[in-house]
């Protein structure tokens, strides 16, 4: 297997209070029952409305995309599916990757399930795939997201004015955050104490 396959190989990655497997059709009704469409107010696509047929829609379409690997976030507590994350802009000769289209049932906000993903994800990328870069990237007008990559210790590194066109014929602008590799040692321990806080 190349380098390049192996950073598309879908994986499992297990924590304390969540694991990450590759997303699927299955998920649907469980992320549906979790999550208030508002959710995706600033993705650039998301369910066309409340039904589990239109989370199932949103999900197929996402696994259409085979650059990108699509995890289902399990809370270990209730083994029910309680929101999702990707790896996308996957670049193995450059070694960097993006993670995003990420979101949480609302139960789920504000307790390890973000922090531990991000910490098996950010591990799984500069751990196992030896990456040198991995990107986030937000909707300018997302206070909520910028906060929360400004309290992970991603750096912010500009914004792309009139980024994207969102379904509703508001422009975009797009900000952009990463974290280098030689950055991941203060991330990882600032994650690692977040996480304990919840134990």
């Amino acid at each position: 297997m190349s380098d390049a396959q192996t950073w598309l190989v879908p994986i499992t990655l297990t924590g304390r209070f969540v694991r990450l497997e590759p997303l699927t059709l299955a998920h649907a009704a469980e992320l549906n029952a979790c999550t208030p469409l508002d959710t995706f107010r600033y993705f650039s696509f998301g369910p066309a409305g409340s039904a589990v047929t239109d989370m199932a829609d949103f999900v197929a379409r996402l696994l259409s995309d085979p650059g990108r690997l699509h995890f289902a976030v399990i809370d270990l507590a209730t083994g029910l599916a309680c929101g999702s994350s990707s790896y996308y802009d996957i670049r193995p000769a450059h070694r960097g990757l993006e993670i995003g289209f990420t979101w949480y049932g609302a139960t789920s906000r504000g307790t390890a399930v973000n922090p531990e993903s991000k910490r098996l994800l950010l591990t799984h990328a500069f751990e196992t795939l030896y990456a040198e870069r991995v990107a986030f990237r937000t909707d300018s007008r997302n206070a909520r997201s910028r906060r929360a990559l400004d309290k992970l210790g991603a750096q912010q590194e500009g914004i792309l004015r009139r980024h994207m066109l969102m379904p509703d014929g508001a422009w975009r602008d797009s900000v952009y955050f990463s974290i280098l590799r030689h950055e991941w040692p203060r991330v990882r321990a600032g994650l690692d104490a977040r996480i304990q806080a919840h134990a």
